[in-house]
Parts: C-alpha cells; sequence; structure tokens
C-alpha cells in the first residue's frame, strides 16, 4: 500500500474521454488506463467512442491484417 497516492495531474486545454465514467474531462482526472486522450478539443474527446469504432472497423477490414484464409480451401 503506498503512503501517498499520486493524483492525476491535468493540463487545461487537452481533453480526454473517460472510459469508466463515459465523459469528457479537461485535464486528465482519471488514470491513463481508464481514457481516451489528449484530444486539443471537447468536440474531438466527445467523438472519442465513434473515432475508435471507425479504427476498430477499417482494422478489422484490413486485407493486411486479416488472419482469415483468402482463397479457397487446400484439397488435400
Amino acid at each position: 500500500m503506498a503512503l501517498f497516492k499520486k493524483r492525476t495531474v491535468g493540463k487545461p486545454g487537452e481533453w480526454y474521454y473517460c472510459l469508466v465514467h463515459k465523459k469528457v474531462e479537461e485535464g486528465p482526472e482519471c488514470p491513463a488506463k481508464d481514457r481516451f486522450g489528449p484530444y486539443t478539443t471537447r468536440a474531438e474527446a466527445q467523438q472519442a467512442m465513434d473515432l475508435a469504432r471507425e479504427r476498430n472497423l477499417e482494422w478489422e477490414n484490413d486485407p493486411r491484417w486479416h488472419d482469415a484464409p483468402t482463397g479457397p480451401p487446400d484439397e488435400n
């Protein structure tokens, strides 16, 4: 157990999206493991989950990272 709990210090003008509280924060209020960011504007931080969904879809559909076979199965 730590004697002193290190508080996350935020910077004005940096925006984060907290995954636990599902809200936008100016300066990090929650631990890094629980947030996306930093973003330069509040609006960007509000779109964090949409951006993550878009990136996930792009990654899942990227043929360079697709693990499924692309051709017919081998007949041996």
